[in-house]
């Protein structure tokens, strides 16, 4: 079934475990997230990202999505992940999806607050939720712990919350977009206090390549929503290399592929204690 992140946010929140939100670029992937999310009856995120359109148009792949969603036995969330444009997202409402996230996270604060809040009124007048993003996620601290300025602060926050009114708010707290070069060093202890002070959803962004008590520690300490990429791509990757080496068919491959997703998406969703939520 399709819903919004407010439907599935709150209560992943409330009991402590985390909704993985799984980017895919075709219906391959897609496959694999929806069966898997339907085998662990798990509720789940799934949508694509501005910057991987140049590898699935969006008009080609939202109805895929929107139309598995809506067949699911499960909830599911249709997202669109990272809207660096106003004119990318309302395209995105405008073909169906759910949830957005606004990232104008490259702009001062002034403009991220003035653009978000107002992509928020118009996502909530169509009944879409809004996520939006403060500090700068997707780049990790070094392991001596330089660049924890670029975190974001309990005060900013609660600031960007009350301004905005996003219904989920993605955190920098040292994780990184695509593959970590270098092990990340989360702060847990910014982390603690963000959740303390507000009660908006937090979001992990760059999850794919953490450690498994990376991932509890984060889920413990306030974190209800966790995109994975990466992870799904080397799951892929690894199937097909498989197939090619054992002469499959392509078709063969494909199938490969899609099993190898869904078992990775299955993991994650026994990690992050979703499994049997929906």
């Amino acid at each position: 079934m399709l819903v919004t992140l407010n439907d599935v946010l709150p209560k992943a929140q409330k009991e402590k475990y985390a909704v993985g939100l799984f980017n895919t670029t075709d219906t391959d992937m897609l496959e694999g997230v929806i069966a898997a999310a339907e085998e662990m009856r798990a509720p789940v995120v799934i949508g694509t990202a501005e910057v991987l359109l140049p590898h699935g148009e969006l008009k080609l792949i939202a109805p895929s999505i929107i139309a598995a969603a809506k067949r699911a036995t499960v909830p599911v969330v249709v997202h669109y992940d990272h809207g660096l444009t106003f004119d990318r997202c309302i395209e995105a409402l405008k073909l169906g999806f759910s949830s957005i996230m606004f990232d104008g996270s490259a702009h001062d604060e002034a403009e991220n607050l003035k653009q978000t809040a107002e992509m928020v009124k118009i996502a909530h007048s169509m009944g879409v939720s809004v996520e939006g993003e403060i500090g700068h996620v997707g780049q990790a601290a070094t392991d001596d712990g330089k660049d924890t300025d670029m975190y974001t602060t309990p005060a900013e926050a609660v600031n960007f919350v009350n301004a905005t009114g996003v219904d989920a708010l993605a955190i920098a707290i040292g994780t990184a977009h695509g593959a970590y070069k270098t092990k990340p060093k989360l702060d847990i202890d910014r982390l603690s206090e963000i959740r303390a002070a507000l009660d908006t959803p937090l979001v992990l962004h760059g999850g794919s390549g953490l450690s498994d008590d990376d991932f509890r520690n984060t889920i413990k300490n306030g974190i209800a929503k966790v995109n994975i990429f990466t992870d799904l791509c080397n799951a892929g990757e690894k199937a097909m290399r498989n197939g090619l080496e054992e002469g499959k068919a392509y078709l063969d491959i494909r199938n490969m592929k899609v099993e190898e997703i869904k078992n990775a998406v299955k993991r994650k969703i026994e990690l992050f204690g979703c499994a049997g939520k929906a």
